[in-house]
């Protein structure tokens, strides 16, 4: 038999705010009370025996509670059971018609107080949250709510085996009035920090009602979920109700037409902030986001994300511009370039790359979609090409420390587009990197063409009879370390390709002019001397370079199997080294090896045939060039 507990411990009343109150003031310390005959109550008088009270019964009085008081105490589930009981016991007799009213209307008064009950499932204030006698009388009185409507349930199942008339659905009520609850929360949510000022209304109504959504599910999680069997999946529930809910102002507000800023904030939230929420720990182990749906319908979030993504690119369009204008006005005043760490540089890549960055970065956010994001760099490639159209300037009119510091935005840029490509769509990336190697071919062109001019005497001398009787390498190679100084104000890693390129190029003329057949190799002292020659030079050239900052190590060995090629005398040899030589460099032509042989004047042409022949047949079995770096297919044999 259950005890009445004492009616003066505290009650939810208590502890509720003023805005958990029902309008017409469900609790005044206890609930109202709803007088009864206690004609249905049964029998509360006391057993005795032999007129006597028993002696355990003056210890312990057992006292049955009456159905108002059970309504008092808000012990919801007792009242339920009572009702239970005492429609199945009117059932199984002939009833009178003022019993079955009777039922009827304490039903209506449980009923009444059930939903009133469910309505304050979250009234607690958020001061109350941690007081554990609000907590206390809360969960007590939803638990006993939550177990009335289990077997008010189960009544349901035997009334419908009985074929007895079924009263409304108390599942439906406690659903609907949740359903209420939330939307009576949602309509005024939790007023906002004063430190989130400078929002419009429109952002400041988003945002409180994230915010008292999130409020709201993090209570459900901790405090309301206990109330509940397992199997009810109540947080869910709840997730669904404030999902539907707030997907449905969200969409009222967005039908209403939004400036772009607005338009931003509500996409932010979509997007980013909601799914946030229930990334939370407490929040992610109780409840399935996927399962939710999304807040806005796919044509209207599109709609937003169109008018968003145009704007961004339009803003990112214009930074970029507005930074290449701010440059070329410096560059129009004659100014030169900005020198650090004693290096030419330019601040337009940087800025501009940490424009893209951040707006990029920023639009994945809002769209929730990093594909779409990249759709704002589309103008990029534009920016480049104006930026390659000033480089020719700057060449025309002989700015070299604009020319320097191109290099320096140049590498830049190509950091960025191959080390964060998730910031540009492909093709914009492949379009931006092809005008980058145009900026940087041009910009070499014009600070290594003057170094080649100068060197031209020097070009001549080499694979001449001066050349294999005298020292005259050595002044080419003076000249060229005095013009490699200049470049120590290029900045690094542009400075290393620039003298990289210009190691190559005049390795290229070094092999084209030894091609060119002026100097004959009559005999084999001859030509172990020009092989001796060609490998000093080989090893001058790789030490001068490396020195200031080449990695073109591998030009070193085309010079020294050239020399060898010279040295060699035995044609079974030549053949051998003539096919290592095919397999490395591929572009190696025969026209090129019938030049080199063609120094050895002592070898014959049938012996230079099957040398040719040598080439033509391992040639045809290397595969295609892959990964071998060009260098024969760059000099031309006239």
């Amino acid at each position: 038999m259950w005890v009445c507990q004492n009616l003066d411990s505290p009650t939810l009343n208590s502890f509720l705010s003023p805005r958990g109150r029902s309008p017409g003031g469900w609790f005044r310390g206890t609930f109202q009370r709803f007088r009864r005959s206690s004609t249905h109550a049964g029998d509360s008088s006391p057993s005795s025996i032999d007129g006597q009270y028993s002696p355990v019964e003056e210890e312990a009085p057992e006292i049955i509670p009456t159905y108002d008081e059970l309504l008092d105490a808000q012990n919801l589930s007792e009242a339920c059971q009572q009702l239970i009981d005492r429609e199945n016991n009117l059932f199984q007799e002939v009833t009178e018609e003022e019993s079955l009213d009777l039922l009827a209307e304490d039903r209506t008064a449980l009923e009444k107080h059930l939903t009133e009950t469910l309505q304050q499932s979250l009234s607690l204030s958020l001061e109350d949250v941690h007081n554990e006698a609000a907590v206390f009388a809360l969960t007590t009185s939803l638990t006993s709510a939550v177990k009335a409507i289990q077997l008010e349930e189960e009544q349901a199942l035997l009334r419908k085996q009985r074929r007895w008339k079924t009263p409304s659905s108390w599942k439906r009520l406690h659903d609907s009035s949740l359903r209420s609850l939330v939307e009576r929360r949602m309509e005024s949510p939790l007023v906002r920090p004063v430190s989130q000022a400078e929002q419009s209304s429109i952002q400041t109504d988003i945002h409180n009602m994230g915010r008292q959504l999130k409020v709201d599910l993090q209570f459900v999680v901790n405090v309301v979920k206990s109330c509940y069997p397992p199997e009810s999946n109540i947080c869910q529930l709840y997730a669904s109700l404030y999902n539907q809910t707030f997907s449905a102002r969200l969409r009222k507000i967005a039908d209403f037409g939004l400036v772009d800023k607005d338009a931003t904030f509500l996409l932010r939230w979509v997007n980013d902030y909601y799914p946030g929420i229930f990334q939370k720990p407490e929040l992610s182990s109780e409840i399935d986001y996927t399962a939710l749906g999304k807040l806005l319908p796919k044509e209207l979030l599109e709609s937003l994300e169109e008018q968003y993504l145009t704007k961004q690119k339009a803003d990112l369009s214009d930074y970029m511009n507005q930074v290449l204008q701010l440059e070329e006005r410096k560059w129009s005043s004659g100014e030169k370039a900005k020198i650090e760490d004693g290096c030419y540089t330019s601040p337009l890549a940087y800025d501009i790359i940490q424009g893209i960055n951040g707006m990029v970065k920023a639009a994945e956010k809002v769209t929730g979609n990093r594909q779409k994001a990249q759709k704002i760099t589309h103008q990029l490639p534009d920016l480049i090409l104006k930026y390659k159209l000033s480089q020719s300037d700057f060449q025309v009119n002989k700015q070299i420390s604009h020319v320097k510091a191109s290099l320096c935005c140049v590498e830049q840029f190509r950091d960025v587009l191959l080390g964060k490509s998730h910031l540009f769509p492909q093709e914009v990336q492949e379009e931006c990197l092809g005008l980058l190697m145009d900026i940087r071919k041009s910009a070499h062109a014009c600070l290594l063409i003057p170094i080649h001019k100068i060197l031209k005497p020097q070009y001549q001398n080499l694979g001449s009879s001066d050349w294999l009787k005298k020292n005259t390498f050595e002044t080419l190679r003076k000249i060229l370390e005095e013009e490699l100084l200049k470049f120590r104000d290029v900045p690094h890693p542009g400075r290393q390709e620039l003298i990289g390129r210009l190691h190559q190029e005049v390795t290229e003329k070094y092999v084209r002019r030894l091609l060119k057949g002026d100097v004959k190799l009559k005999d084999q002292e001859q030509q172990q001397r020009a092989c001796n020659i060609v490998t000093q030079n080989a090893d001058t050239l790789d030490m001068l370079f490396s020195k200031m900052g080449s990695k073109q190590d591998w030009l070193k060995e085309i010079l020294i199997k050239i020399a060898e090629v010279l040295r060699l005398q035995d044609v079974p040899a030549l053949q051998m080294h003539i096919a290592s030589l095919g397999s490395a460099h591929p572009d190696l032509s025969e026209k090129q090896l019938s030049a080199l042989l063609k120094l050895k004047t002592n070898l014959s042409k049938m012996n230079r045939k099957k040398i040719q022949t040598t080439l033509s047949d391992t040639l045809k079995e290397t595969s295609a060039a892959g990964h071998a770096r060009l260098f024969f297919s760059k000099i031309e044999i006239r």
